[in-house]
């Protein structure tokens, strides 16, 4: 028979598979709500908004698995870091699901209108907060604190390319009104990509509280 604590870090190692397997659902969900933008393609968007439903599901789980470990096995110190650091990660991860349908909604919203323009940063933001989602699930696994602190930076470059959408898309309103709505919904797009990085550094705070036992904001700069 396995020991109560070969038990216990067996349920360990099953949350952090799990916490990654939601981490793969809602980067898949992000991918897909920017290819369904790039076509708007109203039927895979619909799918994509159905879809979260899958993906809050697995937060649900994740979540009753954690208070379950916490009622039977009573964890202290780093492991009890550990699980609460699980129950903020799902938490960001289902909001990420969130951002990601929101884009699904927008397409549904142009209801086979044309975007008002070629898109060139949306895509570049999308490709670099996957990274940082990635990024930090893995440095989380790993417990890497510098990694984190690195990825965390990027969350700049997201945010820059964020201003510049936005400036862009406000200089389109501006030149003609007609394409306003239009503008408006991949000013809508970009926040949603912006607050997906917000997310990912949220994560890799989560792995310096784990390492360190110390919450802190690792990216508190403006580029």
């Amino acid at each position: 028979m396995p020991t109560s604590r070969a038990v216990f870090d067996e349920e360990m190692r099953e949350l952090q598979q799990q916490l990654m397997l939601m981490g793969t659902m809602v980067d898949t969900a992000i991918g897909r709500a920017i290819d369904c933008l790039q076509r708007l393609d109203t039927p895979e968007a619909r799918s994509l908004i159905a879809d979260d439903a899958a993906i809050n599901h697995k937060r649900a789980e994740i979540e009753e698995k954690v208070v379950q470990v916490i009622a039977l096995q009573q964890p202290l110190a780093s492991d009890l870091r550990f699980l609460l650091a699980i129950l903020h990660n799902v938490v960001d991860l289902e909001r990420i699901g969130d951002h990601a349908e929101g884009i699904g909604k927008i397409v549904v919203l142009h209801a086979g209108r044309p975007l008002v323009k070629p898109l060139v940063d949306i895509p570049r933001m999308a490709t670099k907060a996957r990274e940082m989602l990635r990024g930090s699930l893995e440095a989380f696994a790993k417990r890497d604190v510098e990694a984190s602190r690195q990825i965390a930076d990027d969350d700049d470059v997201v945010d820059a390319l964020h201003d510049q959408v936005y400036h862009e898309l406000l200089l389109y309103m501006l030149r003609d009104p007609a394409t306003i709505e239009r503008a408006t919904y991949l000013i809508w797009v970009s926040h949603n990509l912006e607050r997906i990085a917000d997310r990912a550094t949220n994560i890799c705070e989560q792995t310096v509280y784990l390492v360190t036992g110390k919450m802190q904001e690792i990216n508190t700069s403006r580029y």
